[in-house]
């Protein structure tokens, strides 16, 4: 019976923050900052949350996460190669988060990294190759980590700063 039980708050994290991602992907769509060369996403602070999730919970965050990336990918008209890159992107920086969470105080102080490095990494590529962006991968990697730093860096601090205490109060049982 726990077990169920742990399995479905597990399930009832990811679709939060699924429906979270979706939300403030859509936030910043309609301020013109999710999209294109330059990119601030509010959703990608979320990217930090597998870091100060109580850790049963984590994996159904990293879940969660990659799901909200490829509905708000999907729903806001991106390509399908966005749609499959930039998702296994968020996926990979999550994991990533996920996996820092081992390292007492470092794991939280530096989970805004992960994301922010597989962004930059690969979002360039997709925006030259699936949209055909003239601008040198250089450029575009300078671009979106920078959109990267502000939405995991900065507003992810925020996040684990204001939030984080909060949630690893929280009990790993039901």
């Amino acid at each position: 019976m726990k077990q169920t039980r742990t399995r479905i708050r597990m399930m009832t994290y990811g679709a939060l923050i699924a429906a979270l991602y979706v939300a403030l992907t859509y936030l910043a769509a309609l301020l013109g900052l999710s999209g294109g060369v330059i990119q601030i996403r509010f959703s990608e602070a979320l990217t930090v949350l597998p870091a100060i999730v109580p850790a049963l919970y984590a994996p159904g965050t990293v879940i969660g996460l990659f799901i909200g990336c490829i509905l708000a990918n999907t729903l806001t008209g991106a390509l399908i190669w966005d749609i499959i890159f930039g998702s296994f992107a968020t996926l990979l920086g999550a994991i990533g988060t996920l996996l820092l969470r081992r390292i007492p105080r470092v794991g939280t102080a530096l989970a805004w990294l992960p994301p922010t490095v597989a962004n930059t990494l690969i979002v360039p590529f997709v925006l030259q190759k699936a949209y055909g962006v003239q601008d040198a991968i250089w450029f575009l990697m300078l671009t979106i980590g920078i959109g990267e730093l502000l939405s995991c860096g900065v507003l992810g601090s925020i996040l684990i700063r204001f939030a984080g205490p909060k949630l690893r109060s929280m009990k790993n049982d039901c």
